[in-house]
């Protein structure tokens, strides 16, 4: 389980694609150290397993055909950045929300309009996904937790603040740029559990 709150933005240093499936190398001075192998980092909002620790503080992942298929994994390049936080200790706080780092869908951002000191962006979503987006609750864009600020038909809107723009990938999106989104775990269980009652 994660909280949203990203440790570090990472490097993707190498990538190589195997047909359906590809393995990832990370730099990260801090998450990367010394990382366990078997232990869960979510890289911008997907939790993946550490398969392989590779020196200099850099660590291995290995993304199955889903992850490639529901994520923007697959499109990055060496050089791109990541968001990074390794999973959360049973004796931490919660600062964020709980996160999975099992992506929902993926969004663009529709628009950024700048403030004095902090941004409001809007992102496009999936369809299926607007019914567990509300206002004032908690969604996850790449792997950040975040407040939903508003709501439109097919968009959500995030404020964001000059720590998260300086210290996540957010601060460099623009438009039409994909994003990972996950949302509140639970709502999900929620309407489940109502489906199930209604029958």
């Amino acid at each position: 389980m994660f909280t949203g709150i990203v440790e570090e933005v990472g490097t993707v240093v190498s990538m190589e694609l195997y047909g359906a499936d590809a393995k990832m190398v990370i730099e990260a001075p801090v998450v990367g150290a010394e990382p366990p192998i078997g232990s869960s980092i979510a890289v911008s909002g997907v939790c993946l397993t550490v398969t392989a620790g590779a020196g200099r503080g850099r660590f291995a992942v290995d993304l199955m055909p889903e992850t490639l298929r529901r994520s923007t994994l697959g499109a990055l390049s060496v050089g791109e950045a990541v968001n990074l936080e390794r999973a959360l200790l049973a004796t931490g706080r919660l600062d964020g929300h709980i996160v999975q780092g099992h992506v929902d869908g993926v969004g663009r951002i529709a628009s950024r309009n700048p403030g004095e000191r902090w941004d409001e962006v809007w992102i496009e979503l999936p369809e299926a996904l607007s019914r567990y987006v509300v206002e004032k609750g908690s969604i996850a864009v790449a792997g950040v937790s975040l407040t939903v600020s508003g709501l439109a038909p097919g968009r959500f809107a995030v404020s964001l603040i000059p720590t998260t723009l300086a210290h996540t990938t957010l601060g460099q999106l623009t438009v039409g740029d994909p994003v990972n989104l996950e949302v509140d775990v639970l709502a999900k269980y929620t309407e489940r559990l109502l489906a199930e009652m209604a029958r």
